[in-house]
Formats: structure tokens, C-alpha cells, sequence
């Protein structure tokens, strides 16, 4: 059996952290006006850096499953496994939002958009493993220049799309496997940067440095548009955006290619890696609930978002990590989760 890589584990680690970093800070960014300029700029600065985490869970998948084939079976057993899971935490959060939040929601839009706006995960992923083994069979069978050329193709799509939002305009026709959406193409990047990552941008300047100028400037520019409008500007952090784009990437590849000299954890320290990231999707799952209640209790303005921010997050991820770890002791629970 192949070792286990713990770059990956780290990163899907790390990923998992930020993304509840990533609702916490947001719970502040969108209450400006309401709280100080310094707490928002702390708010804003947390949620940029913590945005890498949702490219790099996609990366994750496209280098643990591409460039490999695998049985229909254990396809269907994949997305089915995802369709259970997406049915059960939809009907969770449907008597979550309608009994606590107060939130009715038609079940009937079920199929299009999610019961709880974390849940976009889940319909993201499923369309990707439908496709994932034709990407499998493409991966085995393309050679470096192959796989170079599709990617010019596809980042080039990405761009265009991305570019055409602006504009208030929407192609008519788009890139197959590719389409409107950024999510299968940071699947191939994970691929291609986890396979030639040897080879690709060797060194760490680089990388690095790409990493904090994209970063610095997506900062910089949502943080002048938020002032202009005078609200919070979300635009520039969606996940299409190269800016961010570019940045995960360079994450991801400087995490993946640590040595065992700079990361080398010990059997013991393996073990609680194993266990967190064994426990990480159900913890995007769950923690949602425990924010909520944090909502509904206390206002962005009570206490200052320099220590709620890290005090929620870590409370969320231990909250979460402790009620997951006790619902996986089950069968169902493993099931779901």
C-alpha cells in the first residue's frame, strides 16, 4: 500500500481550519460600518488569507484522484456516498433553519440551490466526480505537452469567464469540462502542481512571492472598493478571481513540496493528523450550527473582532472536531460525515 502523503494531510488540515476562519471574519467583513476601521481591515486581511483553503481542498482531490483510474463501482459508491450525505444535512438544516433560525425553506428548490449556503460544496463536488472518470482516462493518457496545452486552454477560459463578469455579460457557449464555474479547473491544477511539483517553480522566492503580491493586491483593492461603495465589496473574493487563483495555487505547491527536514511528524503527531482530517468534512458539515447560535447571540460590534475572530474560530474547530469525533463512533455517523 502506497504511504500516506502528509503534505496533502497537512494542507487538507490547515484548508479545513481557514474555511472556519473564513465564516467567523466574515460574519465581521460584512458588518462594516458597525465595527472600527482596524477590525475591519484584521477581518479582511484573515478572510483573504483564508480563502487559499477552498482552491486547495479542490487541488487536494485532483492529486489524490487524477492521473489514476479507478472501478465504476467505486465511482458510484463515491457518489452516492456524496448524494446521502447532501440529502441528510439538507433535511438537518432544513429543521435547523425553520425551528431555531426561523428560516422556512421550499424543499422543492432542493435541486437548485442549497438548504445552507456552506452546502454549495457538496453540489460542487458532485458534477465533478461524474466526470472524474473521463478526467482519469484524459490524465493517463496526455503527456507533459499535452497536459501543458490544456491547461493554457483552460486558464484562458477561466480568465475570459472571470473577465466577462465585469462586464455584465455571459458567454453563450463555454469550455467542456470546464464550463462557468472555476471548481474542476483548480481539480486539474491540483494535479498538475502535485505531479511535476519537483519540477514546477523550483525554489521558494518565487512561489512565495507571487503568493504575497497577489495577495497584497487583492487586499488592496477590495479594501479601496469596500471605502468607494462604502460596504463591503465581496467581488474580488470569489474563488474565480486569478488574483486568488494564483495564490492558492502557490500555497499549494509550497506546502506539497516541503522536505522532511522542514516537515517530518512523528507516529504520534500522525495520528492526531489522521484523526482531524478524518474528521474535517464532518466538521464543515457541523460547525455551521455552533456559528449560528454565536449569530444570533452576540452582534459584530459587542466585542472586538481582533479576539472574537480567533477566539470563535478555534472554539468552532475544537466544538466541532469534539462532536464529530463522538457522532463517527457510529456506523451512521461515518456514514454522514
Amino acid at each position: 500500500m502506497k504511504e500516506k502523503n502528509y503534505n496533502l494531510e497537512l494542507i487538507r488540515m490547515i484548508s479545513f481550519i481557514f474555511v472556519i476562519v473564513i465564516h467567523v471574519s466574515n460574519y465581521y467583513c460584512r458588518a462594516y460600518g458597525d465595527i472600527t476601521i482596524g477590525e475591519y481591515s484584521f477581518s479582511l486581511l484573515l478572510n483573504l488569507l483564508a480563502r487559499i483553503s477552498v482552491p486547495c481542498f479542490f487541488m487536494i482531490t485532483g492529486a489524490l484522484l487524477l492521473g489514476r483510474q479507478e472501478s465504476l463501482h467505486k465511482h458510484a459508491k463515491r457518489i452516492f456516498r456524496f448524494l446521502i450525505v447532501l440529502l441528510v444535512w439538507s433535511v438537518i438544516y432544513m429543521i435547523w433553519n425553520a425551528v431555531y433560525m426561523e428560516d422556512p425553506y421550499q424543499i422543492k428548490d432542493l435541486l437548485y440551490k442549497p438548504v445552507e449556503q456552506h452546502l454549495w460544496y457538496l453540489y460542487a463536488m458532485i458534477p465533478i466526480y461524474l466526470v472524474l472518470p473521463f478526467f482519469q482516462v484524459m490524465c493517463k493518457g496526455m503527456n507533459l505537452r499535452m497536459e501543458r496545452a490544456f491547461l493554457a486552454v483552460i486558464t484562458a477560459a477561466v480568465l475570459f469567464n472571470y473577465i466577462s463578469t465585469f462586464l455584465d455579460e455571459k458567454m453563450y457557449y463555454s469550455v467542456p469540462l470546464v464550463g462557468d464555474r472555476i471548481y474542476s479547473y483548480y481539480v486539474f491544477i491540483g494535479y498538475y502542481i502535485y505531479k511535476y511539483r519537483k519540477h514546477v517553480m523550483k525554489g521558494k522566492m518565487i512561489p512565495a512571492g507571487i503568493f504575497v503580491v497577489c495577495m497584497a493586491l487583492n487586499y488592496g483593492l477590495t479594501y479601496a472598493a469596500t471605502l468607494q461603495d462604502g460596504e463591503h465589496y465581496e467581488r474580488l473574493l470569489e474563488y474565480g478571481n486569478p488574483l486568488l487563483a494564483l495564490a492558492a495555487a502557490m500555497a499549494f505547491l509550497m506546502l506539497v513540496r516541503l522536505k522532511k527536514s522542514e516537515f517530518n511528524p512523528s507516529e504520534q503527531a500522525k495520528k492526531w493528523i489522521d484523526r482531524f482530517c478524518g474528521c474535517s468534512f464532518g466538521i464543515y458539515l457541523i460547525h455551521i450550527m455552533f456559528l449560528d447560535v454565536y449569530k444570533r447571540n452576540i452582534k459584530p460590534e459587542t466585542v472586538s473582532a481582533w479576539i472574537m475572530i480567533p477566539v470563535v474560530s478555534v472554539g468552532l474547530v475544537l466544538l466541532s472536531f469534539g462532536c464529530v469525533w463522538l457522532i463517527r463512533k457510529t456506523k451512521t455517523g461515518r456514514k454522514i460525515m
